[in-house]
């Protein structure tokens, strides 16, 4: 692979760029039967979510796996290098504005220490994970969110308590909102009211300027077509989410990426009337999460559901993880074969089927 050059053909203003609002997958990571990167499919996937349209990729994060920071393994710089490569070859014949986020974990130095290969490699800004904080104070976890910003642009992290995260309250997002290099916030705590906080706490911050972005999986259309109503200086108005950083994205994305476009495009038109029938895709979808996700065993099988959905359609060789005990729950390999027939209108495995090959190659 190429020197940090190769990846900064790109230049754009990423603030701007995530205001617009974005589909962005969170990036699985393919393995082989021995657990050690399969390149090929790893390579198919980059390519897969550049074809399908979305507008930037998150690697390094919890649908990549966690392990990869792990010096032991030693992956997060080949991961994310291998990813970067692999975007810049695919968008050279057609280049348009595309954002690579850099998941981050860890204490401070681990954090800076993988802000600093994030930006060698080309990535714009980091999805700062703050697993390694659940007991610490918020004083605590801002003053080390605030020391990251200084090395990177951030992707605030709202993750869920179930897989890895902790509850985090309005006062610390109204904090964290007055980060000057905070570009955009990923809100997943798959809580409505934890979920209205952040929202909140932007506009009591007056920055409108960090772009809110579904990670609720459970909730991805409700999140995108509601109204917020918020109050800053006085002023009433309202706030909405402008797009998604999804595990649920890394699957289906081309359908991710037409759905959106939808939404946007209604929002454009002006009109007061919500078609209903996004409303009934949103269940569909949340159904379909359900499964993937395993949300009925505590998503201990999220993982390979995602990789799950990804085998059937030859994206990838299997659903191993770095974690040998992380497999599909019983009876959760079966509900997913079903899905793409259930739920036709959400699947792209025509679009998946029509291109793999040339994603392979």
């Amino acid at each position: 692979m190429g020197g940090s050059d190769v990846y900064r053909s790109d230049v754009f203003n990423v603030r701007e760029h995530l205001q617009i609002g974005q589909v962005i997958p969170a990036h699985p990571l393919a393995l082989t039967p021995s657990r050690t990167m399969d390149e090929q499919h790893q390579r198919a996937l980059t390519r897969y979510y550049v074809a399908a349209g979305a507008g930037g990729m998150a690697v390094g994060v919890h649908t990549t796996g966690f392990p990869i920071h792990d010096p032991a393994i030693g992956l997060y710089r080949a991961v994310l290098e291998l990813a970067a490569e692999t975007a810049t070859m695919a968008l050279s014949d057609s280049p348009r504005p595309f954002v690579r986020v850099a998941g981050l974990i860890g204490d401070t130095a681990q954090a800076l220490r993988e802000a600093q290969v994030a930006l060698a490699l080309g990535y714009h800004c980091g999805l700062l994970s703050l697993g390694a904080w659940r007991d610490a104070s918020g004083a605590e976890i801002l003053a080390h969110c605030r020391r990251v910003a200084e090395a990177i642009p951030l992707f605030g992290f709202y993750l869920q308590p179930a897989v890895g995260g902790r509850r985090l309250s309005y006062t610390f997002w109204r904090e964290f909102a007055e980060i000057p290099q905070v570009v955009a916030i990923k809100v997943a705590p798959f809580d409505r009211y934890a979920t209205l906080d952040v929202v909140r706490a932007l506009a009591d911050a007056g920055r409108d300027d960090i772009a809110l972005y579904t990670g609720n999986d459970d909730a991805i259309v409700p999140d995108l077509v509601t109204d917020i109503p918020v109050t800053s200086g006085g002023r009433a108005y309202t706030r909405h989410f402008v797009g998604g950083l999804l595990g649920q994205w890394a699957v289906w994305t081309h359908r991710a990426v037409a759905m959106l476009r939808e939404v946007k495009a209604w929002r454009a038109s002006g009109s007061n009337t919500m078609p209903r029938a996004w409303l009934t895709r949103g269940a569909a979808l949340t159904m379909a999460n359900a499964v993937i996700f395993d949300a009925a065993h505590g998503y201990t099988g999220c993982l390979p559901g995602i990789l799950e959905v990804l085998r059937l359609q030859g994206l990838v060789r299997g659903t191993w993880t770095f974690d040998t005990h992380e497999q599909l729950s019983p009876g959760q390999g079966e509900a997913i074969a079903r899905l793409s027939d259930r739920y036709p209108e959400l699947a792209d495995d025509a679009f998946v089927a029509e291109n793999l090959d040339s994603w392979l190659r």
